[in-house]
């Protein structure tokens, strides 16, 4: 009797814990949920003060050269990801956020592409302006959104209508572009705007001649390095309102 007995009750406490997987279950998947749903809300949502100002140049630099490839190449998926890369480099936008990010700019960037006149153009300006929206969410500077979309779109514009523009235009707007984001003198940007430019223009040049070839690229990625030690010295070494305390 008293082994009858024992087996019945361990039958009982098994079938009890079999009776109550299922409950266990749901109750960690919906745990776990809510831990992802909170960590994305956070990540995409949630205002961050990080130092726009400590960026990797180099970094940067080499990142800009592969995504101007992918660019002209029309590789969307590279052009995808080596912006999220750049969003967390340069602007050290959470994981997330970068993909968010990444995909307004790629949205823009192919807008803009396949435009042929400023009406066109202008299609890409909301998804630039979701793209610098989530940057100053990141950062720790408080700068106008809309008026820096409008300063990097004419940047764009000035390159492919360049023929229409006095010499030296592409570098003032580039420079003016990052001066207006980072909250600094377009004076300061001014050698950046002047490096990125020519980087730009040696790739339209080669191009024009018949392509661009890997030691050509070499040349512009070399540029865009000095491009942007430039452009961090600038920003690293100016004290604005909006650097964090």
């Amino acid at each position: 009797m008293n082994t009858t007995g024992r087996a019945r009750n361990h039958d009982l406490r098994r079938r009890a814990i079999f009776a109550a997987g299922p409950g266990r279950w749901r109750r960690t998947i919906l745990a776990l949920l809510v831990v992802l749903i909170g960590y994305a809300t956070a990540d995409l949502f949630w205002p961050l003060h990080r130092d726009l100002s400590r960026f990797d140049p180099i970094a940067t630099g080499t990142l800009e050269t592969r995504m101007w490839r992918s660019y002209y190449d029309r590789q969307h998926v590279p052009l995808f990801l080596e912006l999220a890369q750049t969003l967390r480099t340069q602007y050290r936008l959470p994981w997330l956020r970068s993909y968010v990010g990444a995909y307004y700019g790629a949205s823009a960037a192919f807008t803009f592409k396949e435009g042929k006149e400023r009406s066109d153009y202008a299609k890409a300006l909301p998804a630039l302006q979701t793209y610098f929206s989530l940057i100053r969410n990141t950062g720790n500077r408080d700068f106008d959104v809309a008026r820096t979309a409008t300063l990097e779109l004419e940047w764009w514009i000035v390159h492919r209508q360049r023929e229409r523009y006095a010499p030296g235009a592409l570098a003032s707007a580039c420079a003016e572009a990052a001066a207006s984001l980072y909250m600094v003198s377009a004076n300061s940007t001014l050698e950046h705007g002047r490096l990125r430019a020519q980087a730009m223009l040696l790739r339209d040049d080669r191009e024009g001649a018949g392509s661009v070839t890997d030691a050509d690229w070499a040349s512009i990625e070399s540029l865009l390095h000095r491009s942007y030690l430039s452009l961090g010295h600038a920003v690293s070494s100016t004290n604005t309102a909006a650097s964090a305390p």
